[in-house]
């Protein structure tokens, strides 16, 4: 099978399971806030397609699905730089676009897909020798999201170990203004969150495959070259694990960078692997099976979660659950021809809002249960588990 063909069926399959998961999930509190309030750039690609394809889940989520797209192509295409082997390349782009963490952010509106993008763009345009356009997107991103101080911050120390006097003082400006400009926070009582950042990016990653990549970005410390892409993960794994003893750290800000590393951990374990002669290799054959097998599990609740519900006692404990129940619930509302509706709960109103329920009328939508008064009930089970209730009031 030619590499062109195997890299499109992983671009073209990613596409398949995010475009389908669209269907599945609802718009989030934090995500309604963005699209109907926000003023940056992700609320302008949550617009994107809306005026085509209607307000609906998948024009929503669409740019950052089509982003990501793009986003495993480079994730290929830097790793033709050190990665010889075709097979090699091709199998580090299907772990990038297997991860958890990377298919939530393909998912989700918020700058991680974004984020992931022009980080991966910088180092394509910087590592292929485009310096002029790659210092032009440093600028650019100055001004898009904070995060993107903790690339300005790892370019320092890339610089330092290059003697790369130019891009040294470039990244030392670009990384001032965007403390000037963002700040830092560091606020808060000081307290230690370091399993709580580590048990993060375990689910980001899935925790045996987590576990070889921290044993990768290691090995390339101690003992192999260190390319710009193992600066960038390595200072933001590091930086936020270091921050993660003092406070909360907002990890969202973080892993973006982390993931990067992939190509590099693929290329640790293979050229261990080939060192060796073929019998002396079945413990890497059994522990990279097993570790693509769990990835594979991990990736699949990303997709298929909802039944995950027969098993918790508080619905409230699903990690999507902050995805789910709103377009079930709208769909129950207008097969009543409820288009208009007083939502108590402010959350609930602006999720309803993006699927047309307007907040108002006579009558009271709420999840608590007043005595002595006939409500109609609406229920949300997933597989014959009731999640949520509410109850419909006349005034």
């Amino acid at each position: 099978m030619k590499e062109n063909f195997q890299l499109a069926l992983i671009l073209l399959l990613s596409s398949v399971f995010l475009v389908l998961e669209t269907n599945s999930i609802s718009i989030s509190a934090n995500e309604a806030e963005i699209f109907f309030h926000g003023n940056g750039i992700v609320h302008f690609l949550s617009h994107m397609f809306i005026g085509v394809l209607g307000q609906t889940d998948l024009a929503l989520r669409l740019p950052f699905i089509i982003l990501n797209i793009f986003s495993l192509f480079l994730i290929y295409k830097i790793g033709k730089l050190f990665l010889k082997r075709k097979i090699d390349r091709i199998f580090s782009t299907a772990i990038f676009a297997l991860l958890p963490g990377i298919n939530s952010a393909a998912l989700l509106v918020n700058p991680a897909s974004l984020i992931i993008f022009l980080t991966l763009f910088f180092v394509y345009l910087y590592m292929y020798n485009y310096k002029i356009l790659s210092y032009l997107l440093l600028i650019l991103v100055l001004f898009i999201d904070n995060s993107f101080s903790i690339l300005y911050l790892s370019l320092i120390f890339y610089a330092i170990s290059r003697k790369d006097k130019k891009l040294l003082i470039f990244s030392l400006a670009l990384f001032s203004i965007s403390m000037y400009l963002y700040g830092f926070d560091d606020g808060g009582k000081p307290k230690g969150y370091f399993l709580d950042t580590f048990g993060v990016y375990a689910a980001i990653f899935s925790p045996f495959l987590f576990l070889y990549y921290v044993y990768a970005l290691y090995r390339i410390l101690i003992k192999e070259e260190k390319n710009l892409i193992w600066y960038i993960s390595f200072t933001a794994f590091v930086f936020s694990l270091l921050l993660s003893f003092r406070q909360r750290v907002h990890l969202e800000d973080f892993a973006p960078y982390a993931t990067l590393a992939i190509p590099l951990m693929v290329k640790v374990f293979f050229n261990s692997y080939r060192v060796r002669l073929p019998e002396f290799r079945k413990w890497h054959k059994a522990i990279l099976t097993f570790i693509i097998l769990t990835l594979i599990v991990n990736t699949f609740f990303i997709f298929v979660n909802k039944p995950l519900y027969i098993f918790l006692s508080n619905p409230k404990k699903h990690f999507a659950y902050k995805y789910h129940v709103a377009k079930e619930l709208v769909k129950d509302l207008k097969s009543k021809n409820i288009n208009e509706i007083n939502i108590q709960n402010k959350s609930l109103a602006i999720r309803l809002k993006f699927y047309g329920i307007k907040n108002g009328g006579k009558e009271i939508l709420t999840r608590n249960k007043i005595n002595d008064k006939k409500a109609d009930i609406i229920k949300i089970a997933y597989y014959g588990k009731l999640v949520e209730k509410y109850y419909i009031y006349k005034e």
